[in-house]
């Protein structure tokens, strides 16, 4: 599979912002379940969860999921998740990744996202994947 993987908590937002998005995507699970493999390119959503200093903001499962070179090798881009509220640490784990596997963030959204956030990361999506073919050799 390519296309979207995202890893959503407990909580439930990203999975309901990824449902609400229409498009085919696969979890990575929360605990022990066999992870997703990537069979081409693909974007990433992933929550934040980082504490007040900004310490482990991404969650384990998706640096489980990252650790192995191969599926690393198949990111392109990370949207991000999370609230607001913690000011500076807000989408932070979108900005981690970005930064240690060299991929752009390309949006940035709160809790389950919004109406627009959804418009938005459609429309940014087609234009990414239509870059990402025009750019492949």
């Amino acid at each position: 599979m390519s296309g979207l993987f995202y890893f959503s908590s407990a909580s439930g937002n990203t999975a309901r912002f990824v449902a609400r998005l229409g498009l085919p995507a696969a979890r990575i699970p929360m605990r022990g379940d066999e992870m997703p493999r990537p069979t081409g390119p693909f974007v990433l959503i992933c929550p934040t969860f980082a504490d007040g200093q900004g310490r482990s903001a991404v969650p384990k499962p998706v640096i489980r999921f990252l650790n192995d070179p191969e599926r690393r090798a198949h990111l392109r881009g990370v949207i991000a998740t999370g609230n607001r509220n913690f000011g500076a640490t807000f989408a932070l784990a979108g900005r981690v990744i970005s930064e240690k596997c060299g991929v752009p963030v390309l949006y940035r959204l709160e809790l389950a996202g919004t109406d627009t956030d959804l418009a938005r990361t459609r429309a940014g999506l087609a234009v990414f994947w239509g870059t990402e073919c025009l750019t492949m050799a």
